[in-house]
């Protein structure tokens, strides 16, 4: 196996584009990934049965399926929707595949290697947290009726796609039991990448979790921030790239980064985004990686360029 060891720290679509970059720079990759989703198929079976929600944690697998004819076709059915309004309706079977080995195995862990395995996926995928976490929002002016006041939004989903400033979020339980391997991966990793995604519900919740946020704190990995491509939309309406790395200060004050990786359409203000890293201990490395043809996605390529100048530039 060649390559850094890289632990890649988020959620979601946002995860699953720096995946698909990583697998092209190295072969030694672990994915951790936020497991507060409380919407879809992934809320349905977590209210149902209890369980962690496998959809992020699927398409991170998804992300890191071998290069392969049969991977491709394992990861498309694991991608796989059900259609209509019936029970399986909205879930995907890859969901389905992960919760059902999850209770032939007591420890969940188990259950993400064999898909890994399915799908010859390069690298691990595994959970932040040992249980189901709850995102929680203080979000002034979520009541368009009544801007002026800030009120409590429960829920992934809601925060992600509330209408108001969202000025804070905390985790329910507030101590939850981090994933072991997960730490484990973090300590023995060259670089920890945190980024892209859904900044509230994707990124920031990994630095809420304490064993966790103290483990990022210890390792002796380089840590890059991946910046989003698009900004001010969502649960960040408003927000700049430096008042995200401000928001990301205020939360976790001891956090800190080598390097801020931004895309050049994101930066509307240079000097106020450098000296929001410098404050992280960051410098801010500005290369485009955003496809040429879809904008607001990362280009994989393109994407993978960037960590391996980065990563090569620290030697």
């Amino acid at each position: 196996m060649t390559g850094p060891r890289i632990a890649a720290l988020g959620g979601g679509h946002g995860l699953a584009a720096s995946l698909r970059a990583l697998r092209l720079v190295s072969e030694h990759i672990t994915a951790i990934v936020t497991v507060a989703d409380n919407g879809g198929s992934s809320g349905r079976l977590r209210d149902e049965l209890g369980v962690l929600p496998p959809g992020d944690l699927r398409m991170a697998l998804s992300a890191l399926c071998d290069d392969t004819e049969w991977g491709h076709t394992w990861r498309d059915v694991l991608q796989h929707r059900f259609e209509g309004s019936g029970p399986l309706g909205g879930h995907a079977l890859g969901n389905l595949l992960i919760v059902a080995l999850w209770e032939l195995n007591d420890d969940p862990v188990v259950g993400l290697e064999l898909v890994g395995r399915l799908l010859g996926a390069r690298g691990r995928v595994l959970p932040m947290a040992s249980v189901p976490l709850s995102i929680s929002a203080d979000v002034l002016g979520a009541d368009p009726a009544r801007p002026d006041d800030v009120t409590v939004v429960e829920g992934q989903a809601q925060v992600a796609t509330t209408h108001g400033e969202v000025c804070g979020i905390r985790l329910t339980p507030s101590d939850p039991p981090a994933c072991e391997p997960a730490l484990k991966a973090i300590r023995k990793a060259d670089w920890v990448i945190l980024g892209p995604g859904s900044w509230f519900t994707s990124v920031m919740p990994h630095l809420l979790v304490p064993d966790l946020l103290r483990t990022l704190l210890e390792t002796r990995a380089r840590r890059m921030l991946t910046l989003n491509l698009e900004m001010n939309t969502g649960e960040t309406a408003g927000f700049s790239a430096a008042r995200h790395l401000e928001t990301m200060a205020t939360h976790a004050p001891d956090m800190r980064f080598d390097v801020v990786l931004a895309d050049p359409s994101v930066i509307d203000g240079e000097s106020a985004l450098r000296a929001a890293a410098a404050r992280l201990g960051a410098e801010v490395v500005v290369s485009p990686v955003a496809s040429l043809g879809q904008p607001g996605q990362h280009d994989s390529l393109r994407l993978a360029a960037a960590y391996r100048d980065v990563i090569g530039a620290a030697g």
